[in-house]
């Protein structure tokens, strides 16, 4: 168990604890949109893989916002320490996002009124989508910050809720 040791300590501090999304960057949303967001945090906050590149003094806190069409990662120490900011242009998403709105608004009226079947088309295509704008993202972060596909999938999420403007 010993031997474990080092690889359970460097875990623990290549990881998120905490997640702010600008408010200046959100608009007020629906309950859907608000049960997404809420859930996305938690679920990064229970379990995450993010290490920014060449740094080891995790683990991390992150503010997400939107500002003049990027999206801006300020990582901080736990103690508020500045760490790094990244900051990723929008325009690579904006296609992903715009069709993944689309498929999510089919998604949630067809709950209301479609089949089982219908309904788990339009989901399929749904989590395809979620997965090429994760997919996108860890191929924007590369060389920036060490996550994992589901870390990548709740940041979409987040990404996706800060995108979206009533």
């Amino acid at each position: 168990m010993l031997a474990n040791a080092p690889a359970v300590a460097e875990k623990q501090k290549s990881r998120l604890v905490d997640i702010v999304l600008d408010e200046a960057s959100i608009a007020r949303a629906g309950a859907d949109i608000e049960h997404e967001r809420a859930v996305a945090i938690y679920d990064i906050i229970e379990q995450n893989s993010f290490a920014p590149v060449g740094r080891d003094s995790g683990p991390y806190a992150l503010k997400l916002a939107i500002v003049d069409n990027k999206l801006v990662f300020e990582i901080t120490a736990t103690d508020g320490e500045a760490v790094v900011t990244h900051i990723l242009s929008l325009t690579p998403f904006r296609k992903i996002v715009k069709d993944y709105f689309l498929v999510c608004d089919s998604y949630y009226e067809a709950i209301r009124t479609a089949s089982p079947s219908q309904i788990e088309a339009i989901d399929m295509g749904r989590r395809g989508l979620h997965n090429e704008g994760s997919q996108l993202l860890m191929e924007r972060l590369a060389g920036k910050v060490e996550i994992d596909f589901d870390t990548a999938r709740r940041l979409f999420t987040l990404l996706c809720v800060l995108h979206w403007k009533g």
